[in-house]
């Protein structure tokens, strides 16, 4: 299962960015959000400053997924770009 869900989440990466069409921000920062969680698990890093929007949208969104395994992440991922194409 893991060796498949691995194969699977690398696929949706690449579909990733081949989209149609750019997703809107909040889907932008969802992806990024699930991503991150896959990737890295729980944010741990410092919130950044109120002035640096981009960043701190970032790390609010990979933030919304704590305690989210990275197996949920990496399918929610996969679902998340699936509907977008």
């Amino acid at each position: 299962m893991s060796d498949d869900l691995n194969a699977r989440f690398e696929t949706a990466q690449a579909d990733s960015r081949l989209l149609p069409e750019r997703p809107d921000n909040p889907t932008l920062l969802k992806i990024y959000g699930l991503f991150k969680q896959a990737t890295a698990g729980d944010n741990t890093e410092k919130k950044p400053s109120f002035s640096d929007v981009v960043a701190r949208a970032k790390w609010e969104a990979w933030t919304a997924q704590k305690g989210v395994s990275s197996d949920q992440a990496k399918q929610g991922y996969i679902e998340l770009i699936e509907s977008l194409k």
